[in-house]
C-alpha cells in the first residue's frame, strides 16, 4: 500500500520561513480510494467525489445544486431537465455500496431555496427514500438556506462529528479537523505528456475541501488565490481520475 507524504510548498523569494504548525499529511491509496488523516481522523476519498468517515459510518457529499437545470431555463437558458435524477442516483448508488447510517449534504444541495417545489415527482420520491434510510442532515448553503427541510432530513448551520467539523464556507482561520464545501475545487495536472483537468478534494492534514458532488456544477482551480489563506503550507489534491483518486502534489498542480 503505497504512502505518499505532504509536500512542502514552494517559499517565495524572500518570504518568511516561519511555518503554520500542522499536523503531518499522510495519503494511502487503497484499491481506488484514497485515504488522508484528517488531525486524528482517517477519512477517505471516493472517485464518485464524496467523502465516506468509516468510524461514524457517515457519507458526505457537497454542493449538489439539485434542480440547477429548471433554475437556468426559468431564465431562459434551456439546459437538459436530468441534472436531480442523475445527481441522486449517484448518492443512491454510494449508500448502497457504504450503506451509511449517516448522510450529510454540505451546503448548497439545491441551486436556489425554490429547488425543491420545481424537482419531478419521481425525483423527490427518490430523495424521500433515500432520506428514510438513515439519519440524514443538510448543512445550510448560501444557495438555498433551509428550503430543503421542506422535502424531510435535519437541517444544520454546522454540524461536529467528534473531531471532525463539518461546514459550507470554509473558515477563515486555523480549523483543524474542518471539512467544508463551497468552492468546487478542482485541479490541473500535468503527467505522462498531458495535461487534464478535474475536480478534487483539497487537503493539507488539518482542513479538507470537497469537490462539488452536482452534475451541472464547474470548479475553481485549487491554484486560485482563494485558496491560499486556506492552505498556507500549501495543499494536496486529490483528482478523481474516472474510475480512481489520485493524489497529486504541488509540484504537478498547474495554473488555468
Amino acid at each position: 500500500m503505497p504512502l505518499l507524504s505532504q509536500p512542502k510548498a514552494p517559499r517565495a523569494k524572500g518570504a518568511s520561513t516561519k511555518r503554520v504548525p500542522m499536523p503531518p499529511l499522510v495519503v494511502a491509496i487503497v484499491g481506488n480510494q484514497v485515504e488522508a488523516k484528517l488531525g486524528d481522523a482517517t477519512v477517505t476519498a471516493t472517485p464518485q467525489g464524496a467523502l465516506w468517515i468509516g468510524a461514524a459510518k457517515t457519507l458526505i457529499v457537497s454542493d449538489l445544486h439539485l434542480e440547477k437545470g429548471s433554475s437556468f431555463a426559468r431564465d431562459g437558458q434551456m439546459l437538459p431537465p436530468y441534472d436531480t435524477h442523475a445527481t441522486l442516483s449517484r448518492v443512491a448508488a454510494l449508500m448502497e455500496a457504504h450503506e451509511p447510517e449517516i448522510v450529510v449534504s454540505l451546503g448548497d444541495s439545491f441551486h436556489d431555496g425554490g429547488g425543491p417545489a420545481r424537482m419531478h415527482e419521481r425525483d423527490r420520491h427518490l430523495l424521500r427514500s433515500l432520506i428514510g434510510r438513515c439519519d440524514w442532515i443538510w448543512v445550510e448553503g448560501n444557495h438555498d438556506g433551509r428550503s430543503a427541510e421542506t422535502i424531510g432530513g435535519v437541517v444544520r448551520e454546522s454540524l461536529q462529528l467528534g473531531a471532525l467539523n463539518l461546514v459550507h464556507k470554509p473558515t477563515r482561520r486555523a480549523a483543524p479537523g474542518e471539512i467544508a464545501g463551497h468552492l468546487h475545487p478542482c485541479a490541473k495536472v500535468t503527467g505522462r505528456g498531458r495535461v487534464v483537468r478535474r475536480r478534487c478534494f483539497a487537503v493539507d492534514g488539518r482542513r479538507l475541501v470537497m469537490p462539488a458532488f452536482g452534475a451541472y456544477t464547474g470548479g475553481l482551480n485549487v491554484c486560485h488565490e482563494e485558496f491560499a489563506p486556506l492552505f498556507p503550507n500549501g495543499v494536496t489534491a486529490l483528482v478523481l481520475g474516472r474510475t480512481r483518486v489520485l493524489p497529486a502534489p504541488m509540484e504537478r498542480l498547474l495554473d488555468d
